[in-house]
């Protein structure tokens, strides 16, 4: 029996995220449609209609400032500027689906865990129960000459974050007791004060009292999101991911990442199947090879390489234009994107990358792979994904939006479905239920989180 699949849209609201230069391509949308719920709605309702798990936003806290010591390439070449804030557009599109869920990005080191807390159970309230946490630390030096403090040290953001996490576990799920709400009407009660509890959270980087804002919401707590590659990230993501997002450009060092994640989490105490995992990809399909060759054709000459070199700048702090365009790049290390310096690499072990070929690269999808082809061979690329690299699903990006996405709904989801690799209806109601089956709307036991419940009004933590 074929594994079933699991199927996120990666997004951003901003102008064609990962593809530079794809504004200029009369079929992309993205350009005016970032700004305007009606393009969200569109593309939330197809997704539905493809069976996803939901739809993930991205999102910064800067701009890309690493291309020739300023933003002028970022704010030309529209590379994730403007960018609007993905969290007011959730409970707008939850109203025109009934069982998409909403992932978004949001940051540890530039918002407080009391007012993170309160901003997804207010989420998970209104969307009855469709959100999940994509949990970053942060990394844009920019980001911090607007106000939002100082970017610390790699390996201190995930200690931070890691107490951060206490904090809004505590909130969630040891703050209010289930049956805290009683709503009596008679006796002029409508919530109990002895089962709403402060937290006394003291530690290295909070100290917060509580207690939480919110009752529960539907998941409590949201599906956690992660995409930590590094060695003190993967630890982080072993630790508190429900679904991780990655990114590598081959089956082989990807089977390596899902084994090593999966292990970490088993030593972490946890069952290796609590962990989905879903690879980046954009698919360029069509009816046939030679269509989907030529749409992919089409797209290259919109492609914006110099849009691209300051995208990658911005992810490793890089500037690429010191360079001659022929020169080749070495492996280089930095705090943005740490995997980022060994990827080249790994595409292609014999070839000396040049400047201009990391610019051409790079301008299609960013870092993810790109197959092209009919929807029988993207059908099978996505299956030998998960055979050999390991993965549960994709994140799955378009080249332009929103056709690239309705282009997959209606050529590959028929295949997968009929393949048995992709559900024909949902089953539960929430985001967590889609990845781990009607019934699990509530964090693992095994979770940390769940390490903070309350049980008969005592906390467990």
């Amino acid at each position: 029996m074929a594994k079933k699949i699991h199927l996120n849209a990666f997004t951003q609201c901003s102008i064609c995220p990962q593809s530079k230069g794809q504004w200029k391509h009369p079929l992309d949308r993205s350009s005016t449609g970032y700004r305007d719920l009606d393009y969200w709605a569109e593309m939330a309702r197809t997704l539905e209609r493809g069976r996803f798990d939901a739809l993930f936003f991205a999102d910064i806290h800067g701009t890309y400032d690493a291309y020739r010591g300023t933003r002028e390439a970022a704010v030309r070449h529209a590379v994730q500027f403007p960018c609007n804030d993905p969290t007011v557009i959730i409970p707008a599109l939850s109203m025109v689906t009934r069982h998409l869920g909403f992932a978004t990005t949001y940051s540890t080191t530039y918002h407080p865990p009391y007012q993170t807390a309160k901003l997804f159970s207010t989420l998970d309230h209104l969307s009855g129960g469709r959100v999940g946490w994509n949990v970053v630390t942060s990394y844009l030096p920019d980001a911090e000459k607007n106000g939002l403090g100082e970017v610390l040290p790699h390996d201190e953001r995930y200690d931070r974050a890691d107490e951060y996490m206490e904090v809004v576990y505590k909130l969630w799920e040891q703050s209010w007791e289930e049956d805290a709400i009683i709503r009596d009407a008679k006796r002029d009660i409508h919530t109990d004060p002895a089962k709403v509890h402060e937290i006394r959270h003291q530690g290295k980087y909070f100290d917060v009292l509580g207690p939480h804002l919110c009752e529960p919401s539907p998941q409590r707590s949201p599906v956690i999101y992660q995409a930590g590659l590094s060695g003190r990230g993967m630890q982080f993501a072993a630790t508190h991911g429900e679904a991780l997002f990655v990114v590598f450009p081959n089956t082989t060092v990807c089977r390596a990442y899902c084994d090593r994640i999966r292990q970490l989490a088993v030593e972490k105490g946890r069952d290796p199947k609590h962990l989905k995992i879903l690879i980046g990809i954009a698919p360029v399909v069509g009816m046939t090879d030679a269509e989907a060759r030529l749409k992919h054709e089409e797209m290259m000459k919109y492609a914006s390489a110099e849009g691209a070199l300051a995208l990658f700048g911005g992810w490793t702090g890089i500037d690429l234009s010191k360079y001659g365009p022929e020169d080749t790049i070495g492996h280089v290390k930095s705090e943005g994107m740490q995997f980022l310096a060994q990827y080249f690499s790994s595409v292609d072990a014999t070839r000396q990358w040049t400047v201009r070929e990391v610019g051409e690269f790079l301008s299609i999808a960013s870092v993810v792979p790109v197959p092209v082809g009919n929807y029988r061979r993207i059908t099978d690329e996505l299956e030998r994904w998960v055979v050999e690299g390991g993965v549960d699903g994709f994140n799955l990006l378009a080249v332009d939006a929103p056709g690239d996405f309705t282009a997959f709904v209606d050529l590959v989801v028929p295949e997968l479905q009929r393949r048995g690799m992709l559900r024909t209806e949902y089953e539960g109601s929430t985001l967590r239920e889609h990845y781990f089956g009607e019934g699990q709307r509530r964090l693992a036991a095994d979770h940390p989180g769940s390490g903070y419940k309350r049980i008969s009004g005592v906390a467990t933590n």
